[in-house]
């Protein structure tokens, strides 16, 4: 444990933007003993996963080292080729990216891509490795441990995938894992079964991990030691209870209270849509049943559950992606045609959608200026100068400045890029706006500035929103009304207040009984409520 694995001296990375370096990180140190646990906290833009990925010797294209050591059971990675440091990557140091649907072969089984590694590297034979993986999914509690390897990413849920790729991970027995914001978008329930497990195989195996987050109750609980950073520089650096109790920094305190937001309580407006007895099927598999939704004019229905209760279902059936196959939704009390393409394009227009992952719902090749002006086009029919000039209203709307409007997704920060997909949205001049999870892969500090964003533009508007999230801080925040989804049905649904307040139906206060405190013993002294 006393052992010395990583130790970063004076690190520093530039990377190229605007024809031009612009320093990242600038003169880190960090120091990780074997088994240890390092928890990096910080906005986004503080450098986070760019040291993160330094750790293995690692820079995105457009980075560069510039300056100091990086030394790995005593070899100085930043001294060696890329050829050199392959050797370690997926071998003796592992990477577990944010979003685990964006890191699989769509094309292959999952158990070919846990151990793909572990072969490559002759650590042992495919059926050795395959044996061992379906050990690690037992350790992982994955369901059906035996077989779940031979599913295809696509016939498992985000929080499945995310431990499958703990799994592959942890495959080849890495002396170094870094985590990467990996339980970001999962909800309260299946964060809780990850982090569970996640600890577990780190603390069995004594492997040393550096855990991104910006989730500081997650911290919390993975974190042997927190260092925080902004700018690129080191804020503060403690063991993780001392840092909890008594940080020493105002930026560090501010991370601490940033979710004080409170939304004002709007006067009940009419219902603006209403999902009625909807139950709908993918395939032949029922996936929502009966489930019934308003939302009033002028406010936020919140609708939240864990993966696979059918939230961002009913989104595609209000939508018309997803035709139901009894119910109806109305619009200002009217049907709406069930399939998207008979719907007119006003119809269209009234109901926009904004999506959890701001990066796949922009056209990487776009930039800003054709991303908000094709729907001014499409649905206003605005060209030339007038299309323009309301572009530019709209940049100034979600607060950000001309100097945006030529920049590609690519040269974007997370809170940006989320706010080009609300000024898109906006740019329809829809009445109701469908929020699938767009807080999920935001830092807490960017969450907030995004969730005043809605609130004053709801304000200003009258806008509505249906608000998909699995956060219930977020939910306790913005909502005016909340509806909770189990397996494809409602299970409680009212006003926040009366939501929150006990008694609770039994899955609600599962729920609310699995969203992580700010206690490093929260954790292991958990129990939750179980349902009958």
């Amino acid at each position: 444990m006393n052992d010395i694995l990583l130790d970063i001296k004076g690190l520093k990375i530039q990377g190229w933007s605007d024809e031009k370096w612009h320093p990242i990180i600038k003169g880190v140190d960090l120091t990780l003993r074997r088994g240890q646990v390092m928890g990096l906290i910080g906005e986004s833009g503080a450098g986070k996963s760019t040291l993160g990925l330094a750790a293995m010797g690692f820079t995105q294209p457009g980075c560069q080292i510039t300056d100091g050591s990086i030394v790995f059971d005593g070899v100085d990675l930043a001294k060696l080729s890329d050829a050199e440091k392959r050797k370690y990557w997926g071998n003796r140091m592992t990477y577990v990216a944010q979003s685990a649907a964006a890191s699989f072969n769509p094309a292959h089984r999952l158990i070919d891509q846990t151990v793909a590694s572990t072969v490559r590297f002759g650590i042992s034979s495919e059926a050795e490795a395959k044996a061992d993986a379906r050990t690690l999914y037992g350790a992982l509690n994955l369901p059906h441990a035996d077989t779940i390897g031979d599913r295809y990413p696509h016939q498992v849920s985000g929080g499945q995938l995310q431990r499958v790729m703990t799994a592959m991970a942890m495959s080849p027995r890495p002396d170094l894992i870094i985590f990467d914001e990996p339980t970001t978008a999962l909800d309260v329930t299946t964060q809780v079964e990850v982090l569970r497990a996640m600890r577990k195989i780190v603390e069995e195996f004594n492997t040393a991990a550096i855990y991104i987050t910006h989730d500081l109750a997650v911290v919390a609980q993975m974190a042997d030691v927190i260092k925080v950073l902004r700018y690129g520089q080191e804020v503060e650096e403690a063991d993780t209870r001392t840092m909890l109790a008594a940080p020493k920094e105002d930026y560090t305190k501010s991370l601490w209270s940033v979710r004080a937001l409170q939304k004002e309580e709007r006067p009940k407006q009419d219902n603006i849509l209403s999902v009625k007895n909807v139950s709908a099927s993918y395939g032949k598999v029922p996936v929502l049943h009966n489930v019934s939704i308003d939302v009033p004019r002028g406010s936020t229905v919140s609708v939240v559950g864990e993966s696979g209760s059918g939230k961002s279902t009913v989104a595609r059936v209000i939508t018309g992606l997803l035709p139901q196959r009894d119910g109806v939704v109305e619009y200002q009390g009217m049907s709406l045609p069930a399939k998207l393409n008979d719907r007119n394009k006003d119809q269209k227009k009234r109901i926009q959608m904004i999506y959890q992952m701001a990066d796949t719902a922009m056209n990487p090749r776009q930039t800003v200026r054709e991303i908000i002006g094709r729907p001014l086009e499409f649905y206003l029919g605005l060209t030339g100068r007038a299309k323009e000039e309301r572009v530019r209203e709209l940049l100034s709307m979600i607060e950000l400045d001309d100097r945006f409007i030529d920049r590609l997704p690519s040269e974007l920060s997370g809170g940006q890029k989320q706010r080009i997909c609300i000024a898109r949205a906006l740019a329809a001049e829809p009445e109701l706006i469908i929020c699938d999870e767009v807080t999920s892969a935001l830092d807490q500090i960017v969450q907030e500035g995004i969730l005043k964003l809605l609130m004053r533009l709801q304000t200003e508007l009258n806008l509505s929103y249906l608000f998909i999230t699995h956060d219930i801080s977020t939910v306790r925040a913005i909502s005016d009304h909340v509806v909770v989804m189990q397996l494809g049905r409602v299970v409680e649904q009212g006003t926040k207040d009366a939501v929150f307040q006990p008694p609770h139906d039994p899955y609600t206060d599962l729920l609310l009984s699995s969203v992580p405190e700010m206690d490093p013993d929260w954790l292991t002294n958990l129990k939750l409520p179980e349902l009958t």
